[in-house]
Protein backbone atom coordinates (compact mmCIF):
# COMPACT_ATOMS: atom_id res chain seq x y z
CA UNK A 1 0.00 0.00 0.00
CA UNK A 2 1.53 3.29 -1.11
CA UNK A 3 1.14 6.59 0.65
CA UNK A 4 -0.74 9.36 -1.09
CA UNK A 5 0.93 12.51 -2.26
CA UNK A 6 0.29 15.70 -0.34
CA UNK A 7 -1.21 18.92 -1.60
CA UNK A 8 2.17 20.67 -1.34
CA UNK A 9 5.38 19.95 -3.19
CA UNK A 10 8.46 19.40 -1.01
CA UNK A 11 9.66 22.95 -1.78
CA UNK A 12 6.26 24.46 -0.90
CA UNK A 13 6.23 22.42 2.28
CA UNK A 14 9.63 23.80 3.36
CA UNK A 15 8.47 27.33 2.56
CA UNK A 16 5.26 26.77 4.53
CA UNK A 17 7.27 25.67 7.56
CA UNK A 18 9.53 28.69 7.19
CA UNK A 19 6.53 31.02 6.91
CA UNK A 20 4.91 29.42 9.93
CA UNK A 21 8.03 29.79 12.04
CA UNK A 22 8.61 33.39 11.00
CA UNK A 23 5.00 34.42 11.66
CA UNK A 24 4.88 32.52 14.95
CA UNK A 25 8.10 34.16 16.14
CA UNK A 26 7.10 37.62 14.92
CA UNK A 27 3.81 37.67 16.86
CA UNK A 28 5.26 37.80 20.41
CA UNK A 29 8.03 40.17 19.34
CA UNK A 30 5.57 42.63 17.82
CA UNK A 31 3.27 42.27 20.85
CA UNK A 32 6.18 43.32 23.03
CA UNK A 33 7.27 46.22 20.79
CA UNK A 34 3.92 47.66 19.62
CA UNK A 35 1.18 48.92 21.90
CA UNK A 36 -1.77 48.05 19.61
CA UNK A 37 -3.18 44.61 18.91
CA UNK A 38 -1.75 44.22 15.38
CA UNK A 39 0.28 41.19 16.53
CA UNK A 40 -2.92 39.16 16.33
CA UNK A 41 -2.68 39.31 12.54
CA UNK A 42 0.65 37.46 12.67
CA UNK A 43 -0.89 34.88 14.94
CA UNK A 44 -3.81 34.33 12.54
CA UNK A 45 -1.45 33.95 9.58
CA UNK A 46 0.63 31.41 11.52
CA UNK A 47 -2.51 29.43 12.37
CA UNK A 48 -3.68 29.42 8.74
CA UNK A 49 -0.30 28.18 7.52
CA UNK A 50 -0.29 25.53 10.26
CA UNK A 51 -3.71 24.37 9.03
CA UNK A 52 -2.33 23.91 5.50
CA UNK A 53 0.65 21.95 6.83
CA UNK A 54 -1.68 19.69 8.86
CA UNK A 55 -3.91 19.14 5.80
CA UNK A 56 -0.83 18.23 3.77
CA UNK A 57 0.23 15.73 6.45
CA UNK A 58 -3.22 14.15 6.41
CA UNK A 59 -3.16 13.86 2.60
CA UNK A 60 0.30 12.26 2.71
CA UNK A 61 -0.78 9.67 5.30
CA UNK A 62 -3.85 8.62 3.31
CA UNK A 63 -3.27 5.54 1.12
CA UNK A 64 -2.75 6.35 -2.57
CA UNK A 65 -5.82 4.40 -3.69
CA UNK A 66 -8.19 6.01 -1.15
CA UNK A 67 -10.66 8.54 -2.48
CA UNK A 68 -11.51 11.75 -0.66
CA UNK A 69 -15.04 12.15 0.69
Amino acid sequence: MQQGSGILTPRQRRLAWLGFLLAALQAPVSAWLVSDESWLFSLCVALMVATVIIADDAARRRPADATGD
